[in-house]
C-alpha cells in the first residue's frame, strides 16, 4: 500500500510541470472586448497589441466592440466570462475608475477582474481654434474671471475623463465655466473649429492629427511631465495648478479568477509586444507612456485611480446624464 501511495505521489509530481505548462498556455481564439466604438483610441490600441499577441500565441486574437455607458457595458460583460483567458477587456480610466463613481454599474472594478497588464497612459489636453486671441492658461483662467458662466469648454461627454480633467481645471482655479458635453471627440473638435465653443477638454489620441494640421491649437497638457510627442506644450501643473494630473489610460484585464501562471504569460507577452519598436512608436504618437510593468503594479493603479476619481465626482459634484 504505501509502494503504491510512494509511486502515484511520484507519478504527480512528474506531471506538476506538465501541468503548470498547460496552465500557463494560451487557447484560442482571444477576444479582447472594447468599450468604445472602432476607430477610437481604446480600439486602436487594443488592434495594435492583439494582432501582435496572436503571432505570438499562435490563435487569432479578435477586437469586438461593445461600445456605450463609457466603456461600462463592456466591463460588465467580461466580469461575467470564463476566467480561461480567452475573453479580456481593453480596460479604461472610464470603466475602471470614474463610472464606478458616476453610475450604477454591475460590476466591481477591483473584485471582478484579474489585472493583467498596463498598456499605456495619455494626458488630455486643454485645446482652441487658431483664431482664439486668449489661449495661454492664466489669461484663460483671468477671461473665465472677467466673464463668469460664460466662457465654454466642451468635452466627449458627461462624465468622461476629459469632462473631469476640466472640473479638477475649474476647481482649481476657482472659475465659473459651462460645460458642453458632445458625444466623442468627432463633434467636439468640429464644434470648436467652427467656433460653437470657446475652448476643448480633448484626448490628445484624438487632438494631435489637428493640431500637427494647425486647425486646433494645443494649450496645455494635463499629465504632470509632458508627454514625449508634444514637448513644447506645457503641463497645466507647471502653469499654476500644481499636481493636476487627469490622464487617460489603458490596460488588459481578464475576469475574476484567471490562473496565475497564465496571467504571469500574458504579463510577459504583452510587455515583450510593448517593447517592439514598431508597437512603442505607435504608442509615442498617441501620446502613451508609461506602459507595461507587472500585474501587481497595475492592480494597485487600479485601486489608486479609482479612489482619486471617485474623490472628484463627488467634489465636483458631476451627476450622470439622466
Amino acid at each position: 500500500m504505501q509502494r503504491r501511495q510512494f509511486i502515484l505521489a511520484a507519478a504527480a509530481g512528474l506531471a506538476m510541470p506538465g501541468l503548470a505548462r498547460a496552465a500557463a498556455d494560451v487557447q484560442g481564439p482571444v477576444r479582447i472586448v472594447v468599450g468604445f466604438a472602432p476607430g477610437g483610441g481604446t480600439d486602436v490600441l487594443a488592434r495594435v497589441i492583439g494582432q501582435k499577441l496572436g503571432v505570438m500565441w499562435n490563435t487569432s486574437v479578435l477586437v469586438e466592440n461593445k461600445p456605450g455607458a463609457t466603456g461600462a457595458i463592456a466591463a460588465a460583460y467580461v466580469a461575467k466570462q470564463p476566467p480561461d483567458g480567452t475573453t479580456l477587456l481593453m480596460a479604461h480610466v472610464n470603466s475602471h475608475a470614474i463610472a464606478p463613481a458616476l453610475l450604477d454599474v454591475k460590476y466591481d472594478p477591483r473584485a471582478d477582474f484579474t489585472p493583467i497588464s498596463m498598456v499605456g497612459v495619455t494626458p488630455n489636453m486643454l485645446t482652441c481654434r487658431p483664431e482664439q486671441k486668449v489661449r495661454t492658461v492664466s489669461d484663460i483662467v483671468a477671461l473665465c474671471r472677467q466673464k463668469p458662466g460664460k466662457i465654454s469648454f466642451g468635452s466627449s461627454g458627461i462624465g468622461s475623463a476629459q469632462h473631469l480633467a476640466l472640473e479638477m481645471f475649474r476647481m482649481q482655479a476657482r472659475i465659473d465655466v459651462v460645460h458642453v458635453p458632445y458625444k466623442g471627440s468627432g463633434p467636439l473638435v468640429a464644434d470648436l473649429m467652427g467656433g460653437q465653443i470657446d475652448y476643448a477638454f480633448d484626448t490628445m489620441t484624438a487632438a494631435t492629427p489637428f493640431i500637427q494640421q494647425g486647425k486646433v491649437i494645443a494649450i496645455a497638457q494635463t499629465r504632470l511631465k509632458r508627454a514625449a510627442s508634444h514637448p513644447n506644450v506645457p503641463t497645466l501643473a507647471e502653469s499654476g495648478f500644481p499636481g493636476l494630473d487627469a490622464a487617460s489610460w489603458y490596460g488588459l484585464v481578464g475576469p475574476k479568477g484567471m490562473p496565475p501562471a497564465l496571467v504571469q504569460r500574458m504579463n510577459a507577452d504583452v510587455n515583450r509586444v510593448l517593447a517592439m519598436p514598431d508597437v512603442a512608436e505607435r504608442l509615442k504618437s498617441f501620446g502613451a507612456e508609461d506602459s507595461g510593468g507587472t500585474n501587481q503594479q497595475f492592480s494597485a493603479f487600479i485601486a489608486s485611480e479609482s479612489t482619486k476619481w471617485a474623490k472628484v465626482v463627488k467634489d465636483a459634484g458631476v451627476k450622470a446624464e439622466s
